[in-house]
């Protein structure tokens, strides 16, 4: 066996082209693998492998790069072998108390790192880990960090202290785990208590901490805008466009070439609406209702066609890779696309033509898709709608509202009457209706909170929901078939371990999630959501099953969406603010171009590309995600802190083993450590997510009332910490 595969692998290194240089590393590792194989030295393995010697020192910076990233290793006798089991590779993620927990990819449990055992690495740093205790039933694996392989940080945002002779960066994250210390040539224009940017220069090792370089001064704290662009900053996002990409977005206009209409389904004349939020600039679908002479539904979902101007390989499309999404951040939005082309011609703005890329749906009466077309099209869209007065005219309350759009009132209502519809089809399904309320944070012209409460939604919301999560499906199903090179939204059954846990929390409220042979079904879960609406403990369970399931992703193979309940499932609405809908919309517009021809190595090229593009916008998406949150935590933090010493009444949204956070009413959450507790001892139990008085028996658990006094609120580490008030 082994002297078939050498033979093999011999005639893959005589290919010596760059892009064969990972299939190398894979070939090296599996001939170490080989049961035969014993340790060699370099020159030796070269010589079996039949490496020419014009490519002996590309052989040996292969050798190299996998020893540096720890998965062979050199012996006594510098011969290589593989490193043995019991090492693995994963972010580490570390707490500011010192401690942390390494994430593998594909494994489900982190493992613990004690402090001693972290090799002073940082947070987000990709590190080797030796596991010096395997996971059993009653607690966590643990490791020993070996190697850092990669520092996830080398600028980081902070305020500086100046000692004169030197200073110290303290960190707004944390759990970074150092101050940075500067010395004074390196201090830059920065003054006391300034926001500044440090580039880190050294690394901690032996105690001592990391050094720094001040290069850039963000502000004082308490000026205006400074805190969102230090979240800017910490995370490394792009704040402005480079002037090319501008210039090339600049040139398409903000009008349509008569002559570049070709090869278009004409729908100018069709009833068509945007219903977006008031604030909305980059409108990129739009919907038009009839009801067919059969009884049947039409359903038109346009979309903004942003790939004809987005062209692959532009420089537009190398920052909008780049950026991978729209982030979201209360005051201000780091788009992925330039405003001139994202509120220009890409958006469905009234009155004006605009090429899309269209999905047309019949759908019977019980909600289901009969047929369905995808073409590329122009419209003209009637009528700008907001949410607010959509359900104006829906609910009847407002006789100014009706009477300027008493014309379309039907067309609206048939809206209503499908999205129902699909929505009732859906649930039955097992579409997880999870309503969990938004944050709706109010800020004034100078970004300082004014208040803060919950989001209100409405039916209206639904409508265009519905019509999206229809078009998604339609689009995913149709080219799946074709077995097209594609992007799915994917989320995968979650845990069955977990679901048990969550089980056990439920059985509090008399409530089971059933399982069948380690399956768990959408329709249970639905079920138990449909079961508490309307119920005080509705949005702490619904928390906790939200928490209990997987994060959907983006995947190159489709594996069905859970929460959705649907076998097929992608992004195809948004593509001026998600990258995967431009991806899709590449492909859709390939596929009609060739009329579903595809030439094969179109088909290869992207499906290589589908699995990267999938790969880093997931990956942006988890940046978004953070950016955003911590923008609201920080402000909630702002606006909580002149409120020290308050009272308050809130709800129990989580316990741990440090303490239980707290939501208020407007949506606010802070944490009562231990020792604001009271008196009592408390005992975590973690089965029940519960705490237990040691004395008195008193516990505490997910969606008790209490009643709580403000006691710090710290904007920069976003922080707020309650006691509890008897």
């Amino acid at each position: 066996m082994l002297s078939k595969f050498i033979c093999y692998i011999q005639s893959e290194f005589r290919h010596g082209k760059e892009e064969m240089m990972l299939n190398k590393e894979d070939i090296i590792l599996n001939f170490m693998k080989d049961e035969n194989y014993t340790p060699m030295k370099a020159k030796e393995m070269s010589i079996i492998l039949g490496v020419p010697k014009k490519e002996y020192s590309k052989f040996t910076s292969i050798l190299k790069e996998l020893e540096d990233n720890y998965k062979i290793t050199k012996n006594k006798k510098n011969r290589y072998r593989l490193v043995e089991e019991g090492f693995v590779e994963g972010i580490y993620r570390k707490n500011q108390r010192g401690f942390g927990f390494v994430k593998v990819e594909n494994q489900e449990d982190e493992i613990y790192i004690s402090k001693q055992n972290s090799l002073n690495a940082l947070n987000g740093d990709k590190v080797i880990v030796e596991l010096i205790e395997d996971k059993d039933k009653t607690k966590r694996a643990e490791g020993k960090i070996r190697k850092i392989l990669k520092h996830e940080k080398n600028v980081v945002v902070g305020t500086f202290q100046n000692s004169k002779s030197f200073g110290f960066v303290v960190p707004d994250d944390r759990s970074l785990g150092t101050d940075i210390f500067v010395s004074k040539s390196n201090f830059g224009q920065a003054k006391e208590g300034q926001k500044v940017v440090v580039q880190i220069i050294k690394y901690p090792e032996d105690g001592k901490n990391a050094e720094g370089k001040i290069i850039e001064v963000i502000g004082n704290p308490n000026q205006a805008g400074v805190d969102m662009l230090s979240l800017i900053k910490e995370y490394n996002l792009p704040s402005e466009f480079p002037e090319e990409v501008v210039e090339e977005a600049k040139k398409y206009g903000n009008k349509i070439d008569p002559k570049d209409i070709t090869n278009r389904i004409d729908c100018r004349k069709d009833t068509i609406f945007t219903i977006d939020g008031e604030d909305a600039k980059d409108l990129d679908d739009a919907i038009r209702v009839i009801r067919l002479e059969n009884g049947n539904y039409r359903l038109d979902v346009h979309i903004a066609d942003v790939s004809y101007y987005v062209r692959e390989g532009s420089l537009l499309d190398k920052e909008a890779q780049i950026r991978g999404t729209s982030i979201y951040m209360l005051n201000r939005v780091i788009p992925m696309l330039p405003k001139e082309l994202s509120n220009g011609i890409c958006s469905l703005n009234a009155g004006e033509d605009r090429f899309t890329l269209s999905c047309s749906m019949e759908i019977n009466p019980e909600g289901k898709t009969v047929s369905a077309e995808v073409y590329k099209g122009i419209i003209n869209v009637c009528e700008r709608m907001n949410y607010h007065d959509v359900q104006k005219i829906l609910d009847k309350s407002d006789k100014k509202v009706l009477e300027k759009y008493k014309k379309y009132i039907q067309n609206f209502e048939l809206m209503a009457e499908l999205a129902t519809i699909l929505k009732n089809r859906r649930l039955e399904q097992g579409y997880l209706n999870l309503d969990i309320p938004e944050s709706n944070i109010e800020l004034n012209e100078e970004g300082k909170v004014v208040n803060i409460g919950k989001y209100e939604t409405s039916f209206s919301n639904e409508i265009i929901e519905q019509f999206m999560l229809s078009a998604n499906e339609t689009i995913a199903e149709k080219f799946y078939w074709l077995e097209a090179p594609f992007i799915y939204r994917v989320h995968e059954d979650p845990d069955i371990d977990k679901i048990k846990d969550l089980n056990k929390f439920l059985f509090n409220f008399g409530l089971k999630i059933k399982v069948v042979n380690d399956k768990v079904y959408p329709t249970e879960v639905s079920k138990i959501l449909e079961e508490i609406k309307g119920k005080e403990e509705e949005k702490v369970i619904s928390t906790f099953i939200l928490r209990t399931l997987k994060l959907a992703r983006y995947e190159a193979e489709n594996k069905g969406h859970f929460g959705i309940a649907s076998k097929y499932y992608c992004h195809f609405t948004s593509p001026i603010r998600r990258y995967p809908d431009l991806f899709i919309h590449r492909v859709i517009s390939k596929y009609l171009e060739d009329n579903y021809v595809v030439d094969d190595y179109w088909i290869e090229d992207y499906k290589e590309k589908s699995v990267q593009r999938a790969l880093s916008s997931s990956e942006r998406e988890k940046i978004a995600t953070k950016v955003e949150r911590d923008s609201e935590d920080m402000k909630k933090a702002e606006f909580m802190q002149d409120k020290i010493g308050e009272k308050y009444e809130g709800i129990v949204s989580s316990v741990t083993q440090f303490g239980i956070f707290v939501e208020l009413e407007n949506t606010v959450e802070g944490l009562i450590r231990f020792e604001n507790l009271g008196d009592e001892y408390f005992i975590y139990d973690e089965e029940r997510k519960r705490l237990i008085g040691e004395k008195t028996n008193k516990t505490y658990k997910i969606g008790d009332k209490v009643k709580i006094r403000v006691i710090s609120a710290n904007k920069i580490l976003r922080q707020i910490d309650f006691e509890i008030v008897e």
